[in-house]
């Protein structure tokens, strides 16, 4: 069975430059002939996003200005993009942040207002678009939101993001659970370190990175376009028994002790 998502309609959030998680996902399906419609939050952001679309003229893009901390801001994001296309097919919710202080400091230092903005941004912000885009999504769509191993297990450095990403999972699964019955399904991939724009708010990313070398099964680090193709695969028509589900893309790095 081929992947099925050629005339098919995608919202990517979450592209920050060319290393980004959301930008490999988004090249695959532009590969498999979906559209993908981009959000962005500020300009300059979406000057990137249209940089890296100057070698995709042919395809099916648009872009939508969306502020993931403000529920009006995502209302009228996925508002505009219904009134345009229709219906949606699937959602990649590629969206985190924190406090460079609140990444630097020990966990128990971490601010209330540093918390509250990385719980808001990490992983209400899927809450939030899975309720906007709710209203368009087409019968077997599909959600996948990224994740990391800091959401389960204690990684040194990774802090306040470590527990919004573990929100985040748990937001997932209820959420799958309520779109169940519309047919929705809801997803999340646990990327391996990869060194993307966010990775490098995180002090000890290069540790990580040697230990997953030295310790996976795999006995390397995953990239970007393995975490594409699990995505893809998680948006199209072969996983349409699977929802609620943590998918590990980490050279099983997650399995050790």
């Amino acid at each position: 069975m081929s992947l099925q998502l050629s005339n098919k309609t995608y919202v990517v959030m979450g592209v920050a430059n060319e290393r980004s998680i959301a930008w490999g996902v988004a090249k695959r399906l532009l590969e498999e002939q979906a559209t993908v419609i981009f959000t962005y939050r500020k300009d300059r952001s979406k000057s990137k996003i249209d940089k890296l679309l100057a070698d995709y003229a042919n395809s099916n893009t648009a872009t939508f200005m969306c502020d993931v901390n403000s529920d009006e801001s995502i209302q009228q994001a996925f508002t505009q993009i219904g009134e345009q296309y229709g219906q949606i097919d699937g959602v990649v919710h590629s969206v985190a942040f924190a406090n460079a202080e609140d990444l630097r400091t020990n966990f128990i230092n971490t601010s209330r207002d540093g918390y509250a903005f990385a719980q808001d941004t990490s992983a209400y912000s899927l809450v939030a678009v899975a309720k906007a885009a709710q209203p368009y999504f087409t019968p077997n769509a599909s959600i996948v939101t990224m994740s990391y191993l800091g959401a389960e297990r204690v990684l040194p450095g990774y802090n306040v993001m470590g527990v919004a990403k573990a929100a985040l999972e748990a937001a997932m699964r209820y959420l799958a659970y309520d779109l169940g019955e519309q047919g929705v399904r809801v997803n999340a991939i646990s990327a391996g370190a990869i060194r993307t724009l966010a990775a490098k708010g995180v002090p000890s990313f290069n540790d990580i990175l040697h230990k997953v070398e030295e310790q996976s099964p795999l006995r390397r680090n995953t990239n970007q376009a393995e975490v594409a193709d699990m995505t893809l695969v998680m948006l199209s028509p072969l996983s349409r028994g699977v929802t609620g589900e943590t998918i590990y893309v980490d050279s099983g790095y997650h399995i050790m002790g």
